[in-house]
């Protein structure tokens, strides 16, 4: 599981800055950055709860997007690629 990635993509998607982001969420930007870039992987729950509602996005999808293969067994290519192609719709939808 990558959530730096899916923090990093919804981000971009909504087009907020990190110190943007870090502000709605109450988390310090340097913590973002760090998931962001993985190298903190271990968010609370409740710091994951907060980054979804400051991108304004459901943290069931957050967590989608930052399953890896791995996490999906069992998933064709093809579902997982129309699941992801319909989350970032989605996303876009919402903007």
């Amino acid at each position: 599981m990558n959530i730096g990635y899916a923090i990093k993509l919804c981000r971009q998607q909504r087009k907020l800055t990190q110190g943007e982001l870090a502000k709605r969420a109450g988390v310090s930007v340097s913590y973002l950055s760090l998931l962001e870039r993985g190298e903190r992987s271990d968010p609370g729950l409740s710091s994951l709860e907060n980054i979804a509602k400051g991108l304004d996005v459901p943290m069931t999808l957050l967590l989608f997007l930052a399953a890896e293969n791995s996490d999906l067994k069992g998933f064709s290519p093809e579902l997982k690629e129309k699941l992801s192609a319909a989350a970032l719709n989605l996303m876009r939808e919402t903007a």
